[in-house]
């Protein structure tokens, strides 16, 4: 079970994004994802007639790995661990470490 997912609230632990918020856009593979607005870099891409794209410089969202990045607590208002609680029925479901309750997903 992936302790970060898409559409969650994430906030950037380290590098040059640091304390910046965003929403997770995709997960890439097992360990990156893709947060809204963070790691912007400058991509230099060729012209594509068959697809009708120009060339030129352009800003493009890059992955960052997901050890860099907390999940949002709006309750506090702080970056939060994620804890595992299994439930009576056997299901699983994502907590916040600090206070125990249920991540809305």
């Amino acid at each position: 079970m992936n302790k970060i997912r898409k559409g969650d609230q994430v906030i950037v632990l380290t590098g040059r994004d640091k304390g910046k918020r965003g929403t997770v856009t995709q997960r890439v593979d097992e360990e990156r994802i893709v947060v809204e607005g963070i790691n912007m870099v400058k991509k230099h891409v060729k012209p594509n007639p068959m697809k009708g794209t120009t060339g030129g410089v352009i800003d493009k969202t890059m992955s960052i790995h997901q050890s860099n990045v907390a999940i949002f607590n709006p309750s506090t208002g702080k970056a939060d661990r994620v804890g595992i609680k299994v439930l009576a029925d056997a299901s699983k479901v994502r907590v916040f470490r600090s206070s125990g309750d249920e991540i809305k997903a």
